[in-house]
């Protein structure tokens, strides 16, 4: 199953506050805000939602293709890629932008203020994937995620044209696009994925109810942090799968690529919904106890173990066969 990722790529700029937000905040000056927070520590990790997607995907063994813009500063960003079996051969150079950039300050609560500087990804818009799905003998899948809104609108719309299933997944972007945009993206999806917040932004911003967007989507796909994920089916009844207990949540960002790393990966072995969502959790897990969103490493031992804590031995071993972690 060859699957293509679309989205951000771009390096994340992570700060950590030793204080709360809330505490810096006063109720009656919210309309004149102006704050410096002074953060302990700063680290530059590699990221980007598409990236952090295949990244993942590649953690687990799975190729994917991944479709950006980028910078000509990508270079050593791209050879990490490749070495996690990403293919990076359909990512646009800007001759006249940076890589997008990622800055984000997490409090002692794991409350986040963020920023991101779009750069290169503004040109993700003059991608085609005709050429990409010619390039590598067809897709089976397009993953539309958070990136230059014309792209993503336009992505889902040529997807619809070639007859080629896509997932959206509006995210952060839902903030941006108005109402017409975000139902031509979500509209004839095979999968949505969306959080708990952004769930309920979507049917306001489309204007669809619940039932409407399920007439509309193959499946929906919602995450709800550390209760797990449900799964809708027009027509049926909701699957709930729970997370994967943390060890000590380190840095949140990144958590929810993660979930759709191993989700869609899952999916192209053939497992069904649930085992897809399970494998998800897990990997999400690992990200969610790291430092950074491509900083984890997957050990076949220790994955199945895990999984097979958190879901049962028959579920691990049904795992099992298509595992392939780098590491033993």
């Amino acid at each position: 199953m060859r699957i293509a990722v679309t989205g951000s790529i771009a390096t994340d700029h992570l700060m950590t506050f030793p204080g709360r937000f809330t505490d810096q905040l006063m109720p009656d000056q919210l309309d004149r805000v102006s704050l410096s927070f002074l953060v302990d520590e700063l680290e530059v990790r590699r990221g980007g939602i598409a990236a952090n997607i295949c990244f993942g995907m590649g953690s687990l063994g799975k190729e994917s293709i991944l479709v950006g813009a980028v910078g000509d500063d990508f270079a050593d960003y791209r050879s990490w890629l490749e070495r996690h079996k990403v293919d990076t051969a359909s990512v646009h150079v800007s001759e006249l932008r940076h890589t997008a950039r990622f800055l984000c300050t997490t409090d002692q609560d794991q409350n986040q203020i963020a920023s991101f500087y779009a750069g290169a990804m503004s040109e993700a818009r003059e991608i085609e994937l005709g050429p990409v799905a010619d390039r590598v003998g067809g897709l089976d899948l397009v993953l539309v995620s958070p990136n230059d809104p014309l792209a993503m609108v336009r992505h889902s719309e040529e997807c619809r044209t070639r007859g080629i299933p896509f997932a959206a997944d509006p995210s952060q972007q839902l903030a941006r696009m108005d109402g017409e945009d975000v139902r031509s993206l979500v509209d004839g999806a095979a999968y949505l994925f969306t959080n708990e917040y952004e769930k309920a932004l979507c049917e306001q911003k489309t204007g669809w109810s619940d039932a409407e967007i399920l007439d509309r989507v193959g499946i929906r796909v919602t995450t709800l942090g550390a209760k797990g994920v449900v799964i809708d089916r027009r027509g049926q009844e909701g699957l709930h799968v729970p997370a994967v207990p943390v060890e000590k949540v380190v840095d949140p960002t990144g958590g929810g690529d993660a979930f759709r790393a191993g989700f869609l990966t899952a999916t192209a072995w053939g497992l069904s919904l649930e085992r897809s969502a399970q494998v998800g959790n897990l990997i999400a897990a690992h990200v969610l106890e790291t430092a950074g969103p491509q900083e984890y490493k997957l050990g076949r031992r220790r994955f199945l173990d895990r999984f097979a804590a958190a879901y049962g031995q028959d579920a691990a071993d049904e795992v099992a066969p298509h595992l392939g972690c780098a590491n033993p």
